[in-house]
């Protein structure tokens, strides 16, 4: 994903201009926190207005050549507003300050990561974000160099060009950074890494230089650093292809203490506990890496709706998928629509009105839905238009901010079509359409099919699939419907026995009722969510407890065991033998036989009318507590088994989609 730098930078004044530039010069020692810096800048506007951290002071302050004061407001949700108007004459200012930064906070969970950070610093690592105002920014967008020094044993890095770096024994290290394009943030890292270097030949360019920073435990593991660069390079070469040469000098793997998934100009920042896993390295990294294009190449105007996470995802973890199988691009599709099932209609919000993940909701929307959108505008106007959109939509806006008008302008270039209607329904409207076909019947003495359609609340123009099913056999036709009730007519040379409306996930839409199968996101976001606890010694009930803290995005309310049936989406937690016999109590299906004996935990949903029911049952405390770190990753699956933190099993629970029968 895109890191929150961009969607929480925080504004300064003035307008844009190309000379605006930051010289910046950072001394930092992770152990006791201190950060002092010396700052020269040429700002977008003389009357100078930024902010800086609270932990920041500033010391001195001159320009042209004479000493200035700057003012400062007070402290606001942890940051000062500062102001230091230029003197006549001068346009470049040099700021020296300092501080103690706040202590890395290792009790950050993923969605605490989400949420926007301060500069944060420790031995163990050192996080300050572009938007934790921790360096004078001069305007919008700017370019800059940074040289950095930390201790010997600590390493250094920003987003840019590795233009100079040192290190002698017992000494600082130094390195130096240059970004050259215009910025609208700087992201800078530190640790005790151990550093691992590729170089990738292009013709006609400059070499890039690939790297990984990371902890001595992580580079010692057999294969993975070569591995990440491997890929690095492999996608790198993917995306130039597919969009444009890739615009910076390399490109870095970083591991990091907290459990951040974080892109950023020529690096992506990895929490250094899920580095290891497989999947990470076959769609995560890859993600990241586009985001080069996507959000660092091209930048998000936040004012007009975050595009790029939606593009990214189709473009990078879709396109996966696509890869792999049709079966699993529909699994995709699939999991997009029923994680906005999961989303209670009033929390509903349109696309246009998406800037960053905060919660499932805005997830479901920002990423899932906007991917969606992509589906189907390249079924609209066509894979070569949609390439040729692609191409040009970066070459007109690489290093300027677009949002998703200018998106739309270079489709309609590349197809010669009008799309103001698609896409004015698809980021204007919250929710989708509800689709169904309500009677199908032949006519003209069997040659013609009429389908009677008809979607719920207002209607949407769009291109639909129907599935035309016969006894051994099955036809595709795609119709385009606009209005609340139509009929459409289909010219059959043999009667089908029934037809199936979008029976491969290709628009965004309501599903219905039988292609719903219960998902645990639905739980993670639920507004009121309930909780109880089948088991009574103390370690189960703490770690259940602790598990549920992490699970819901609202904290659940612990009801007794009678409370089973009925009411707002209950999760069920407790040891095996408890849970089967809360189970049998209540009336309510018993364990899965698919599941049973899988593992030491296993986690699965009951579709049922009334309330939502989820249960968790382990092993042992200890199962539970296992859970912590993995089980929030999970939610688009209806059930799961796990042996300690490894998933073992998954799934969703099967739901076809509603056939409606063919009258004569």
């Amino acid at each position: 994903m895109k890191g929150l730098a961009g969607a929480l930078l925080l504004a300064v004044a003035g307008t844009l201009a190309q000379a605006a530039q930051l010289d910046l010069r950072v001394e930092l020692d992770p152990a006791t926190r201190r950060f002092s810096a010396v700052a020269d800048v040429t700002p977008a506007s003389k009357d100078f207005r930024f902010l800086l951290h609270e932990s920041l002071e500033i010391t001195s302050a001159s320009a042209g050549g004479k000493t200035v004061k700057p003012s400062s407001g007070p402290n606001d949700g942890g940051v000062r507003a500062w102001r230091l108007p230029l003197p006549s004459g001068a346009d470049r200012v040099r700021i020296t300050y300092s501080g103690t930064l706040p202590a890395l906070n290792r009790g950050l969970d993923h969605r605490g990561v989400l949420r926007g950070l301060p500069p944060m610093t420790s031995a163990e690592g050192s996080f300050l974000p572009a938007g934790g105002a921790w360096y004078p920014s001069p305007a919008s967008l700017f370019s800059y160099r940074i040289e950095v020094a930390v201790p010997d044993g600590q390493r250094a890095v920003a987003p840019g060009k590795l233009a100079a770096e040192s290190s002698a024994g017992g000494g600082a290290y130094r390195a130096t950074f240059e970004f050259d394009q215009p910025a609208d943030g700087i992201d800078l890292m530190a640790g005790p890494w151990a550093v691992r270097e590729k170089v990738m030949p292009r013709p006609g360019a400059e070499p890039l230089r690939l790297r990984t920073y990371f902890t001595p435990e992580l580079d010692a593991a057999p294969g993975l650093a070569d591995g990440y660069l491997d890929d690095t390079r492999r996608y790198l070469e993917r995306y130039s292809e597919q969009i444009g040469a890739y615009p910076f000098a390399g490109f870095s793997v970083v591991a990091g203490p907290l459990p951040t998934g974080f892109g950023m100009p020529t690096l992506t920042y990895l929490g250094a506990d899920v580095i290891r896993l497989p999947f990470i390295r076959a769609t995560s990294l890859g993600h990241e890496v586009l985001h080069n294009w996507w959000g660092n190449g091209v930048y998000v105007d936040y004012a007009k709706g975050n595009w790029s996470e939606g593009l990214t995802t189709f473009m990078a973890d879709y396109a996966y998928k696509e890869q792999e199988s049709a079966e699993a691009a529909r699994e995709m599709r699939l999991g997009w629509l029923r994680d906005f099932a999961a989303v209670p209609t009033g929390e509903h919000t349109a696309l246009g009105d998406f800037r960053s993940r905060t919660h499932g909701a805005a997830a479901a929307v920002g990423y899932g839905k906007s991917a969606m959108v992509f589906v189907m505008l390249r079924d609209t106007i066509g894979e070569e238009a949609f390439g040729k959109g692609i191409r040009a939509f970066w070459d007109k806006y690489r290093f300027r901010r677009a949002g998703w008008s200018e998106l739309r302008g270079a489709f309609e270039e590349a197809s010669g079509r009008r799309l103001g209607e698609f896409f004015d329904q698809w980021l204007n409207r919250a929710g989708g359409p509800a689709l169904a076909i309500t009677d199908a019947r032949m006519t003209e003495n069997g040659k013609r099919l009429q389908l009677s359609m008809e979607q719920a609340g207002p209607a949407y123009a769009m291109r639909v699939p129907i599935e035309l099913v016969y006894k051994d056999s099955t036809e595709l036709r795609w119709v385009d419907v606009s209005r609340q009730r139509e009929q459409v007519n289909l010219d059959t040379a043999s009667v089908p026995a029934g037809v199936r409306v979008d029976p491969d996930l290709r628009l965004w839409r309501v599903l219905e009722r039988d292609q719903l199968p219960p998902i645990l996101r639905q739980w993670y976001i639920a507004r009121a969510p309930r909780l109880a606890i089948a088991s009574e010694p103390k370690d189960v009930r703490e770690s259940a407890a602790l598990l549920a803290q992490r699970l819901f995005e609202t904290p659940p309310r612990i009801v007794p065991l009678d409370s089973l049936n009925g009411g707002t989406p209950l999760m069920l937690m407790g040891l095996h033998a408890d849970i089967d016999a809360a189970l049998a109590r209540a009336g309510l299906p018993p364990r899965p036989p698919a599941l049973a004996g899988k593992g030491s935990a296993q986690v699965w949903t009951v579709a049922r009318d009334g309330a939502p029911l989820a249960i968790v049952s382990a092993d042992s405390a200890e199962a539970i507590r296992a859970l912590l770190r993995p089980l929030p990753h999970y939610g688009a699956q209806s059930w799961i088994a796990f042996d300690g933190s490894r998933a073992i099993g998954r799934g969703v629970w099967p739901a076809p989609g509603k056939l409606v029968k063919v009258m004569p």
